[in-house]
C-alpha cells in the first residue's frame, strides 16, 4: 500500500479529466499515508455524509441534483443529510476520499482501480453513470490522415490517464505498440494550445478540449472512444465499509440519480431546463453541453445500467483496463503481477487477489431501483 503512494507521488498530476496543477504533491502524499494507516477497516452508522465531485459532462447531473432539491428530497426520506461538494482538481478530490475525507467521489474506472483500491482502500462503484461514447479522441494535423500516420510522431497527452490508455488501445488495433510514438506529457490545461503550436502534430485528448482540438483547420480525428465502447466509465464511488454500515446513503444517491435521470432525458421543457442549469455550471451553453451528452452514453435507467454490470463485457473491459495500470506501473511498485488488486463483479465473479478485494461492482441498490423498492 505504502509504496503505491510513492508511484502516486509520481504521477498524482497526470490523472484524468483534471486542471491538475503542481502542488505539493510530497505533503499531500504523506497526508495521505498517514490517513490511509490509521483508517479503520469497518465503519460506524451515521446520519450524515460528504460526497465529492468534479466538472464532467457525465457527473453535472449531481450538481443540478443537488440545486433542485432532489438530492435532499431522497437523502430527508432516508433520515439523512448529503452534502454534495465541488472540488476543482478531479485527482485531489479523489485523494481526499482515498484519505477518508468524503464518503463517496466520483471516478472513472481506471482512477478508482489505481488511486483508492491500489491504495487499499475497499471501494464500491454504487453507480454506473455512463462511458464514453466519443467524448476522447486522438487528433492528428493535416487532412485526411489516418490512425496509421501517428507512427514515428510526437503524442502530446496527460501522461498516465485515460487518454495514455486509449492511445495504447489504438495503437493495438492497428499491430502498432507504444514503442511507435514518443508520448509528451501535457497538463489538460495546456493541451489545445500545445496543439496549436507549430511542432505538434499529434494529440489525444477529451472533450471539452477535443472538441477545440477538431475546430482547428486541417485536421483528422482518426480516433476516438466509440471504437472502445464501454471501456472508459464514469462512476460514483463508494467507501464499501460506509455503505455497508450505511445503507440509507446507498439507497439515497441512487434514488436521487435516477430521477435526475428522468428529469434530464423527458425531452420536454423540463428537461431543457436542467441541461440549461448543467450546461452553465460546467461553463458552457446548451448547445455546447449536449454536443458532450451527443458522445457520452449516459446509462439513463436502472435496468440499463444493470444489464452492463452484469455482462461479460464489464469483465473484459476491466482486464484490459488493469493490465494496462500494471504495464504502466499504476497499481503501485509492490504490484507483482496483474493480478495484485482483486475486482469484484456480481455472480461472485472475481479478476485478482481474492484476498485483497479492494474494487468491487454491486447492483444491490440499483436492483432496488429497478424494482421499485427504494
Amino acid at each position: 500500500m505504502h509504496t503505491r503512494l510513492v508511484s502516486q507521488l509520481k504521477t498524482l498530476k497526470n490523472k484524468l479529466r483534471s486542471s491538475v496543477q503542481a502542488v505539493s504533491s510530497a505533503l499531500t502524499l504523506l497526508l495521505l499515508s498517514s490517513l490511509l494507516i490509521a483508517q479503520p477497516a469497518s465503519a460506524a452508522e451515521k446520519t450524515s455524509f460528504k460526497v465529492a465531485w468534479s466538472i464532467y459532462v457525465g457527473w453535472m447531473p449531481w450538481d443540478y441534483a443537488n440545486q433542485s432539491g432532489i438530492l435532499k428530497k431522497w437523502a430527508d426520506k432516508y433520515g439523512i443529510k448529503i452534502q454534495l461538494t465541488q472540488v476543482n482538481d478531479y485527482v485531489e478530490s479523489i485523494n481526499q476520499y482515498t484519505a477518508g475525507g468524503f464518503d463517496a467521489c466520483v471516478m472513472t474506472n481506471m482512477d478508482m482501480l489505481t488511486i483508492p483500491a491500489a491504495g487499499g482502500v475497499d471501494s464500491t462503484a454504487l453507480i454506473m453513470g455512463d462511458f464514453s461514447n466519443g467524448n476522447d479522441g486522438i487528433v492528428l494535423k493535416g487532412k485526411g490522415k489516418k490512425l496509421a500516420d501517428i507512427k514515428g510522431q510526437k503524442v502530446n497527452l496527460v501522461e498516465l490517464s485515460v487518454s495514455h490508455y486509449l492511445m495504447a488501445r489504438a495503437l493495438e488495433t492497428i499491430g502498432l505498440s507504444e514503442r511507435d510514438v514518443k508520448v509528451v506529457n501535457t497538463s489538460d490545461a495546456d493541451i489545445v494550445s500545445a496543439f496549436a503550436a507549430a511542432g505538434s502534430t499529434a494529440v489525444v485528448t477529451w472533450k471539452p478540449q477535443l472538441s477545440e482540438v477538431i475546430k482547428t483547420p486541417n485536421t483528422s480525428l482518426v480516433f476516438d472512444s466509440s471504437k472502445v465502447p464501454g471501456e472508459i466509465m464514469d462512476l460514483m464511488v463508494v467507501n464499501t465499509a460506509t455503505l455497508k454500515a450505511n445503507p440509507k446513503l446507498g439507497k439515497a444517491l441512487v434514488g436521487a440519480w435516477y430521477e435526475t435521470m428522468a428529469v434530464m432525458f423527458k425531452g420536454d421543457n423540463t428537461t431543457k431546463t436542467a441541461r440549461t442549469i448543467m450546461a452553465k455550471a460546467s461553463g458552457t451553453d446548451l448547445a455546447g453541453f449536449e454536443s458532450q451528452l451527443a458522445t457520452t452514453h449516459m446509462y439513463t435507467t436502472a435496468n440499463d445500467a444493470l444489464s452492463f454490470v452484469k455482462s461479460e463485457g464489464l469483465i473484459k473491459n476491466m482486464d484490459l483496463v488493469r493490465k494496462f495500470s500494471f504495464a504502466h506501473g499504476l497499481l503501485g511498485e509492490g504490484a507483482k503481477t496483474v493480478d495484485a488488486v482483486g475486482i469484484e463483479f456480481p455472480n461472485g465473479k472475481l479478476l485478482g487477489n481474492n484476498k485483497n478485494v479492494k474494487m468491487r461492482f454491486d447492483t444491490t441498490y440499483t436492483q432496488l431501483a429497478m424494482d421499485g423498492k427504494l
